[in-house]
């Protein structure tokens, strides 16, 4: 602490960002301020909430970048976030995917749903943060616009060509005219121009029924119906259709709700709730939540931005090159004050929420590590091993990160140097490989280590750890009773049990780290299983080597699949005939 004095004495009265960092040398936290000195010191003086608190009990060291503005700092903190995504930061983020609408860039082009951006000359409209909404949308235009549907053209018309909502480009000839014409269209329609498209299509209606065609001119209602069902349910106060994002927040007990309605054409079309724990002023974390929501390519940069009046909306504009508004009066205004009201109710409803949340998992965490006489493990790791009486053996392990699952780092292992079914020496494998890589990555270790097992397995990975790496990680170890359910907990050296409460919070955290480590080890294991069945057939073939192996387990997809097929089927698999002769042989002889 008294170095941590030293620095803070040092740390200059100007704009920029801060990283605080744990006794790991891992980087948990980064802001940023107008004034680093007293942001920077504002941590280690007064009082906090219990959150703040926990933050500031992990910080072992700091630095500090200066910049040169105000609007500087808020840009290398959105870079620094992105690049080190620290613990205390990730709860910003925004982990929603809304559906686009895409018209692809093909040569017969089609109509899809995707969730995804991508730089590939398409056109793509939205995002629809209701997708219901989207997929309606989606049905109708299919009924408006006969674009392919086929994702690969067939050798025969289908179904939608039957009514009406493909010209079939895989039998008939469609030019690149008709084709453009159609894009045009349903691109003016989700533009905007959906209005003229009903008023066309109601004028033919009435040309159709003049004409006595009454099948056509119904057709020609249901069309229009669709579109007053799907494009008009909504009647919105603004009339000049410009594309708008409406941000209002709202921050209590150190916890802020930000909720923006999304306007698109006019319309208010849904709204976006994210709640998440602040530790700097309200508006400093205001800016890097809508510095981060527009990182994502799921969010759109619409024309206009609306801010409450407390946010600085030049700093904002310059921040994201958009067009930023601090309405004052009028509809605008009540906008905004209508986002602020719904953030402030949501975050009323859902603290009860929140307050379970962290009793059933950071509170748990903690005393799980008093439990332990250990600091607290804020990351989890578990190992479990899978085999059948030796067969394909695999260990899985998944982390854990303030009690919640950190999937982008679950690992898989397939056991390499262990003959036969050694629950010992395949922990030790996978637990050397695990943290000697670690090690030559310098990436952060867990500050806890789980096993599935008792004595014999705690054991084994102590051994890795502490005589092999040198590490200190403690581990312990999870026995189950007859029934498979989590019973013991063990910790030492020799393991002892350690007494928890079978109704306590930390209890049901072991059994969810028990229950999740098994289900992806076991999941794993009949993938290799199946993949091993599968091309076992395929070793004592001449002509098939792993490549064509990948071929054949792609294009059949089982077992049981392969050995249905006739010698045709195995050729249009794309292995030569002699090869493909010589498997239909093979698996013939094996059937006998």
């Amino acid at each position: 602490m008294s170095q941590l004095k030293e620095k803070l004495a040092l740390v200059p009265a100007q704009p920029g960002c801060y990283l605080m960092k744990n006794k790991h040398g891992t980087i948990i936290y980064v802001g940023k301020a107008k004034l680093l000195r007293n942001r920077v010191r504002s941590y280690f003086t007064g009082s906090h909430d219990k959150k703040t608190q926990r933050l500031v009990s992990e910080i072992q060291d700091f630095e500090y970048i200066v910049t040169s503005s105000d609007i500087e700092a808020l840009v290398l903190e959105q870079n620094l976030i992105k690049k080190h995504e620290p613990r205390y930061n990730v709860l910003l983020k925004d982990d929603k995917s809304y559906p686009f609408l895409k018209i692809t860039k093909e040569e017969h082009p089609r109509l899809i749903t995707t969730r995804k951006v991508k730089k590939d000359g398409a056109k793509y409209f939205g995002p629809y943060p209701n997708v219901h909404a989207a997929n309606e949308t989606k049905k109708l235009l299919d009924r408006l616009y006969p674009l392919r549907k086929c994702r690969t053209l067939p050798d025969r018309v289908c179904l939608y060509y039957h009514i009406g909502q493909c010209l079939a480009p895989c039998e008939f000839p469609v030019s690149q005219e008709k084709n453009q014409q159609l894009v045009l269209e349903i691109t003016r329609f989700l533009n905007g121009g959906h209005k003229e498209i009903k008023d066309d299509l109601t004028k033919k209606m009435f040309q159709a029924s003049e004409e006595l065609n009454f099948e056509r001119a119904k057709e020609l209602r249901d069309q229009v119906q669709h579109i007053e069902a799907v494009m008009e349910k909504q009647k919105m106060t603004l009339t000049d259709e410009i594309d708008r994002d409406i941000f209002g927040f709202s921050y209590d007990k150190g916890w802020m709700c930000v909720q923006v309605f999304f306007v698109r054409q006019g319309k208010l079309i849904e709204r976006d709730v994210s709640l998440f724990p602040i530790y700097q002023d309200p508006e400093d974390d205001f800016y890097t939540y809508i510095g981060q929501f527009y990182l994502d390519e799921q969010h759109q940069k619409p024309k206009e931005i609306f801010v409450p009046e407390q946010i600085d909306e030049q700093l904002v504009s310059q921040f994201l090159q958009v067009k930023t508004i601090r309405p004052k009066i009028g509809k605008k205004k009540e906008l905004v004050q209508l986002a602020n009201k719904n953030a402030q109710l949501a975050l009323k409803e859902k603290f009860d929420l929140i307050e379970r949340d962290e009793q059933k998992t950071i509170v748990a965490v903690e005393r799980l590590g008093q439990a332990l006489n250990i600091d607290t493990p804020h990351r989890i790791e578990a190992f479990d091993n899978s085999n059948i009486q030796g067969v394909d053996p695999v260990s899985a392990m998944v982390s854990f990160l303030d009690g919640k699952p950190d999937k982008k780092n679950y690992r898989k292992y397939k056991v390499k140097t262990v003959q036969g079914p050694d629950d010992y020496e395949s922990m030790r494998e996978v637990v050397r490989r695990r943290y000697l890589r670690l090690l030559k990555e310098e990436q952060p270790l867990p500050d806890l280590v789980v096993i599935d097992g008792g004595k014999g397995q705690i054991s084994a990975a102590q051994n890795i750890l502490e005589d092999e790496l040198g590490l200190s990680i403690p581990v312990c170890g999870l026995v189950k009773d007859e029934k498979h359910r989590t019973s013991q907990l063990m910790i030492g050296d020799p393991p002892e049990v350690v007494p928890l409460k079978k109704t306590s919070q930390e209890f049901y955290l072991l059994q969810r780290i028990q229950d999740e480590v098994h289900r992806f080890a076991i999941s794993f294991h009949r993938n290799v299983r199946k993949k091993t069945m599968f091309t076992s057939i395929l070793d004592d073939v001449e002509g098939i080597g792993e490549k064509r192996k990948k071929m054949i387990l792609k294009h059949f997809g089982s077992l049981k699949r392969l050995k249905e097929a006739n010698l045709e089927e195995i050729i249009a698999a794309g292995i030569p005939k002699l090869t493909a002769q010589a498997l239909y042989d093979k698996i013939k002889e094996d059937g006998d």
